[in-house]
């Protein structure tokens, strides 16, 4: 037994697993959307990619086959990781209000906590627009549609219950969306237009608190007030 123990052949461990394959993986997606972020997935370069995630190349290109895959990879994590932060605010029990402006804080903290995915979002849309994203059709129907939908149903029974003014959600929805995204894709301009760096936390803070503000201003209608009550 122990001399055929001893000649036992031992498989290698699998390539690129280093025994943490879930944190490798991460790792690329990480250095990946910095790398996609700032160059496009034209200009991305894969060795930046493996150096950025201290990982050599054929571990890259064990989990993703080639920089196309792996483009598509992080669109997942940046809008999987959206949607599943707003989703929790849709599907809760909050009255319309409460809802609408909890999910714009919601999308808004994701936002500033992910730095990198306007500028992701911003090159996939120009990509698509020119006909050359293979992704937008399953990011559409797996996360920016169904985001919509239940905004928009917010929306409409708020209008019903009489809370919101009468809106047309094809245009208000993407309203808000934009007064999140431009804040952060646009800071260096916005940088050298007022005069102040708006990234940091004070101004992030009073930028989140201007958007809630201009939703509420925007969409709520005035409270009636109670019957017998003095005007």
């Amino acid at each position: 037994m122990t001399r055929l123990f001893r000649h036992r052949q031992v498989l290698p461990r699998r390539m690129g697993s280093r025994g943490q394959p879930e944190e490798s993986r991460a790792a690329i997606l990480r250095a990946a959307a910095q790398e996609f972020a700032e160059h496009g997935i034209a200009g991305a370069r894969t060795d930046a990619i493996a150096r950025e995630a201290r990982v050599n190349k054929a571990l890259l290109y064990y989990y993703f086959k080639d920089k196309e895959t792996l483009y598509g990879a992080v669109l997942d994590e940046a809008f999987s990781g959206l949607k599943n932060t707003v989703f929790r605010v849709l599907d809760s029990d909050l009255q319309p209000r409460e809802k609408i402006l909890s999910y714009a804080g919601a999308y808004f903290d994701f936002i500033a906590a992910n730095q990198l995915y306007p500028r992701l979002m911003q090159r996939e849309m120009m990509r698509a627009r020119d006909g050359q994203s293979p992704h937008i059709d399953k990011v559409i129907k797996n996360y920016i549609q169904p985001i919509f939908v239940k905004v928009s149903e917010v929306i409409r029974t708020g209008t019903v219950d009489g809370e919101f003014r009468p809106v047309n959600p094809v245009h208000f929805v993407p309203s808000i969306v934009a007064m999140i995204i431009f804040y952060f894709s646009s800071a260096p301009m916005m940088k050298k237009i007022a005069g102040f760096n708006p990234l940091t936390p004070d101004r992030i803070a009073e930028r989140r608190a201007a958007v809630l503000d201009f939703i509420s201003a925007a969409l709520f209608s005035p409270k009636k007030p109670r019957q017998g009550a003095r005007p």
